[in-house]
């Protein structure tokens, strides 16, 4: 079997299916492949935090144009998957330079289904093709010519729990939050903060985490209910198997900005059944002034694409003073999309992991909160942390000499970069400012290079009056130089405010039932 999920968490994923029992459980790339019974795939779609889907490869063989593909796909007996009364859908995912278009795949692998059923039992006797509530899900999957055709056991994606209830403008994938929330190794032991929780996410899967609940409880169905080897006796003892839930003994607290996002994660919350164990207020997170101790905070912030405030900067430099100042004590975790934005959070990261959120390439960053000084703090037995996930971190590369004449050409700044190279051009002196900036200096000045000793003290003199002129410009945009100190000091602590919403602010759907 393959389940699939999101890049960055493959290894979270091999190791919930390892800890359900599969065998030659084996991490890839937005997958994981294992082996196991039907009782195995049950579990793997009603227990794992992070998989999307979970597919049953039936057929793999090699193709190389359309033609090829729809012989061998009708080679197969596909009565042993369909019957003639049965209604089915196609999902193709293609990468391939045989097989440009993905839609094209769809509709040749369909003929080939349908043709087969044709060709014995009369032109008129074949499944329907459905793409809502199908009876049977056929996942393609081409590679080159690779092909593997594979029965989708989920149905909808798993990470559609079954417990939102409403939702805000750019919610965080159920999946996504799980893995995040497991990434950090809590598991319910120590409190947890989200300060800007916007629909709940976060909260619901940190509670269902904390207490030991399988995510597929609030699911309506799964596609192998409608398999003809579906085991419902099996399945319900599944389902009904509480024995490792637990009780919630730390709290779980979120807070957001507006007032609309708290009640939908209070919405949302209900329709998790944590009420009592879930607290979340309406609050900026420049209001927060105490926290529970030695906690854990998790928080995905605006990234300014579909969620944005009036001061992004200023968001991140808050959250950067409340960490420093509320939260003592805590490993706090932050999902992030711009890298000046995570600069402007003024902490310098224990761990960084890429991940991918949607389309956008994302990293997850944490910042272990500790009072007094760095060797104050490993004194007393503190430790980063680096080396727990260092296998998660992203590598570091050293941008070569060529790299960096290429970007100076592009970017129009002289051939003088950050590492003391080469002359600047005639007339650009103190243009390449941003390149030398580092983002964590204090108060966010500029901080010139080390002075060169092969320049005379008039020409350093000279340097160093362009600097300071350079620095007394008043962009258009204050707000985007991250060195202009007035406009940092004019925006410190100021509440961010969401844009005024056109149409209906939140999407309902009808509330399911348990099974």
């Amino acid at each position: 079997m393959v389940a699939k999920t999101f890049q960055g968490l493959e290894n979270i994923l091999a190791s919930e299916l390892t800890a359900l029992g599969a065998a030659e459980v084996t991490p890839g790339r937005r997958m994981v492949s294992f082996k196991g019974d039907l009782k195995m795939l049950y579990k793997a779609n009603f227990c794992c935090r992070t998989a999307l889907r979970i597919l049953k490869p039936f057929h793999k063989f090699i193709a190389t144009d359309t033609d090829s593909l729809y012989d061998m796909v009708k080679e197969y007996d596909w009565e042993n998957i369909l019957k003639v009364n049965n209604s089915f859908s196609i999902d193709s995912v293609v990468n391939s330079d045989e097989f440009t278009h993905s839609r094209f795949v769809t509709y040749r692998v369909k003929d080939a289904i349908v043709d087969w059923f044709k060709d014995r039992y009369g032109a008129d006797k074949r499944p329907t093709v459905s793409v809502t509530d199908p009876d049977v899900i056929i996942n393609v999957h081409v590679s080159g010519d690779r092909v593997t055709l594979s029965l989708d056991s989920s149905g909808e994606s798993l990470h559609k729990r079954g417990w939102r209830e409403a939702q805000t403008e750019a919610p965080i994938n159920e999946v996504l939050a799980a893995g995040i929330i497991m990434l950090t190794g809590w598991k319910g032991d120590r409190p947890f903060v989200d300060p800007m929780c916007g629909s709940g996410t976060f909260l619901v899967e940190a509670a269902l985490i904390a207490a030991n609940i399988n995510p597929g409880v609030y699911r309506k169905s799964f596609a192998f209910q409608q398999w003809s080897d579906y085991d419902e006796e099996l399945f319900n003892e599944i389902y009904n198997d509480d024995s490792g839930e637990r009780e919630i003994v730390v709290p779980i607290i979120g807070a957001d900005i507006s007032p609309k996002a708290v009640e939908i994660a209070r919405r949302n919350i209900r329709g998790a059944g944590m009420t009592k164990q879930i607290e979340v207020e309406v609050k900026p997170i420049s209001q927060w002034t105490e926290s529970p101790a030695g906690g854990i905070l998790v928080t995905n912030p605006p990234y300014g694409e579909r969620i944005t405030a009036e001061d992004m900067t200023g968001l991140y430099s808050t959250l950067g003073n409340r960490l420093k100042f509320v939260f003592k004590g805590y490993d706090a975790w932050v999902i992030g999309y711009r890298k000046e934005y995570f600069a402007a959070i003024g902490l310098s990261p224990s761990v960084k992991i890429p991940l991918l959120n949607g389309s956008l390439e994302c990293e997850l960053q944490e910042y272990v909160i500790f009072d007094g000084t760095m060797s104050e703090f490993r004194k007393g037995g503190g430790s980063l942390n680096k080396e727990k996930h260092a296998d998660k971190a992203a590598p570091k590369r050293r941008v070569s000499d060529t790299e960096w004449k290429a970007k100076a050409r592009r970017e129009g700044f002289g051939g003088k970069d950050s590492r003391g190279k080469g002359k600047f051009k005639d007339g650009e002196k103190g243009k390449r400012r941003d390149h030398a900036h580092h983002a964590s200096d204090k108060g966010g000045g500029f901080k010139p290079r080390r002075r060169d000793e092969k320049f005379p003290a008039a020409r350093q003199s000279d340097r160093r009056e362009e600097f300071a002129k350079q620095r007394e410009l008043v962009s258009e945009n204050p707000l985007a130089a991250r060195r202009n100190v007035d406009a940092l000091k004019s925006i410190h602590l100021k509440s961010p405010s969401l844009p005024p919403q056109e149409g209906p602010f939140m999407r309902t759907r009808e509330r399911k039932k348990k099974i």
